[in-house]
């Protein structure tokens, strides 16, 4: 019995011991998980934009974003000049896909028009192989890790128009509700109805943002509306993958406050690794 006190309190000293030990070592440089997850805040580095003024505008006021020729006003994500797996083929943006799903190729990445918009009405074409994966962000920000070494995936600061096959893609089963459906707020909130084309034939997608209102569109019938900046938005993405404290420790913050503090961002084509095609994009700005 002796003993035994005898071992109990050199294991109280010990243990006591070590935490004094650890606590004089981190001072104020330990801290816990939760706190360290807090306070990652991602540094903007945005790269060149263009003077969209240039651009033609048509009878209905939308400035036409792509030429149907050249990737003239894009640029990849993170980059000065297009990744070379994209390429305008029969007046589309064509990705050229790697064959291995997420695997992006050497020289792939997601392709953004180089200018941030606000207020405004999108409208585009695409058409996905099959099986294929694709999706377009709006309101995106290029943004780097705290030290300001690597880009963040553009997904961590940006809504998802989901762009998928729906047939044969497997992430169409996935998620709650077909939330990673074709034209759903992907991973957040189904696109109803569901009304997207088979796997090559052309869709049309449109996305309106206007003061925080968000609208999806697809083949002429509006699919999707939620609000940016509100307390029910927080709370969407803390029910969702990018949650605070969640995998992604960047996610929540820059989504919560999507846009920044301009309210404005980029639109940008992901490179999910398969074959999508672009065409007939335009924008309308709302003052």
């Amino acid at each position: 019995m002796k003993r035994s006190i005898i071992f109990f309190i050199l294991g109280l000293v010990f243990g006591f011991g070590v935490k004094w030990l650890i606590d004089i070592s981190c001072k104020d440089s330990c801290k816990t998980e939760d706190e360290a997850t807090k306070s990652l805040v991602a540094v903007v580095a945005d790269g060149p934009n263009v003077d969209i003024s240039t651009l033609p505008v048509d009878s209905e006021g939308f400035i036409t974003l792509f030429d149907g020729k050249t990737l003239n006003g894009w640029r990849g994500y993170g980059m000065e000049v297009p990744p070379t797996s994209w390429e305008v083929s029969d007046g589309a943006i064509h990705l050229k896909g790697s064959g291995t799903g997420e695997a992006q190729v050497e020289g792939g990445g997601d392709l953004i028009f180089a200018h941030k918009f606000q207020n405004f009405e999108l409208q585009l074409e695409y058409k996905i192989s099959e099986g294929g994966n694709s999706g377009i962000f709006y309101l995106a920000q290029e943004v780097k890790d705290a030290e300001g070494k690597e880009y963040l995936p553009i997904w961590q600061s940006s809504s998802e128009f989901q762009v998928l096959d729906n047939a044969k893609h497997p992430d169409a089963q996935l998620g709650i509700d077909g939330n990673r459906q074709s034209s759903s707020l992907y991973d957040m909130i189904p696109a109803k109805p569901q009304n997207s084309k088979p796997a090559g034939e052309w869709n049309q997608a449109k996305i309106m943002v206007y003061k925080g209102t968000v609208i999806h569109g697809q083949n002429g019938v509006n699919v999707l509306e939620y609000h940016l900046w509100t307390p029910k938005w927080t709370q969407m993405l803390q029910d969702s993958k990018f949650r605070e404290g969640g995998d992604f420790p960047y996610a929540f913050g820059l989504l919560n406050n999507m846009g920044g503090e301009a309210h404005e961002g980029y639109i940008g084509l992901q490179d999910h690794g398969d074959d999508v095609w672009y065409r007939n994009i335009r924008i309308k700005v709302m003052e």
